[in-house]
């Protein structure tokens, strides 16, 4: 059965975006950006809420930039061809290569693509859409990028949710910059 993964950058103090709304404390060095590419290797299928597929409509045409980076590059050839599930209450269309609205609930969307004979992990991109899956018992493992910042809140990594939920470490590695990224595996 596939894995279903929620993945971001996180302020040590637990947020995804600061007060202000703004993420740039996330914004990882080369060391960092090749780890996300690589982890980016192993997804199948990546559903995301509104605003995060508003801010990775970016990557559908970065490569027609002529001084984009060839990490970037590399980037958006995986970006572009993986399959994305925009789930929105407000958008009626979306953009973007192999790119479609949600057709049911998340439960359903997940259900859906577990049954499939697909590879890779299901990618979950989004705190409020993982709030819903985790309340839901639908992450299988959570990989953290802690940054070496405190930004005294904004929106939390973790959903706040009233149920326990214990995890094994699974791994971890701390990067040049101070950047550490944990992985742990829901226990069920």
């Amino acid at each position: 059965m596939r894995t279903v993964t929620y993945s971001m950058g996180v302020s040590l103090d637990g947020y995804i975006v600061g007060p202000d709304g703004g993420f740039d404390f996330t914004t990882p060095d080369e060391e960092v950006f090749r780890s996300a590419i690589d982890e980016i290797r192993t997804i199948g299928v990546h559903l995301l809420g509104r605003r995060l597929y508003e801010t990775m409509l970016y990557w559908e045409t970065a490569d027609q930039e002529p001084s984009i980076g060839e990490a970037d590059r590399e980037w958006t050839a995986l970006w572009k061809p993986l399959p994305k599930v925009v789930f929105s209450h407000s958008l009626t269309a979306v953009r973007g290569s192999n790119t479609r609205l949600a057709s049911g609930s998340l439960l359903q969307e997940i259900e859906r693509l577990r049954a499939e004979p697909a590879e890779g992990d299901i990618a979950i991109g989004g705190a409020a859409l993982a709030e819903e899956a985790a309340a839901l018992g639908l992450i299988d493992e959570y990989r953290v990028r802690v940054h070496p910042v405190l930004v005294g809140g904004g929106r939390p990594f973790f959903p706040r949710h009233q149920r326990r939920t214990d995890l094994e470490l699974v791994g971890s590695h701390v990067f040049g910059s101070g950047v550490v990224t944990s992985r742990y595996r829901v226990r069920r």
